[in-house]
């Protein structure tokens, strides 16, 4: 199972992001899925998340600015991200719990992570 992370650059704030995350492999189902930043120096904190159901949960420094959507026939998890704000700045990690089949073709759960991408938010 592998998390492809992509959509981040260099904005001036109170501009916009799309960020997107595409989970690849012999996956059954994504559960919970989200987005996490960690800026330099700092630990990786929660930005969002969504519930296969379409529930989701912000960060309060985002609420308002930031929305988390996905496409479970894509197995892909969106961040929107508006009036972004230098303090938005960081690398942007999703995350999935991945319900897949593994060699022997039984179900095991996994919790992946992409690769990170850059979100630089210039003042």
């Amino acid at each position: 199972v592998q998390l492809q992370a992509s959509g981040g650059g260099l904005v001036q704030a109170g501009g916009s992001l799309r960020l997107s995350c595409v989970a690849s492999g012999n996956i059954i189902r994504n559960d919970d899925m989200g987005w996490y930043r960690q800026a330099p120096g700092n630990e990786r904190v929660l930005v969002a998340s969504i519930t296969n159901g379409g529930v989701t949960e912000y960060a309060d420094s985002v609420k308002g600015r930031f929305a988390i959507s996905r496409e479970n026939a894509k197995n892909t998890v969106y961040l929107q991200m508006n009036n972004l704000k230098p303090e938005d700045t960081g690398s942007y990690y999703c995350h999935a719990n991945v319900v897949y089949y593994n060699y022997g073709g039984a179900p095991v759960v996994e919790k992946a992570w992409g690769q990170g991408t850059l979100v630089t938010v210039s003042s």
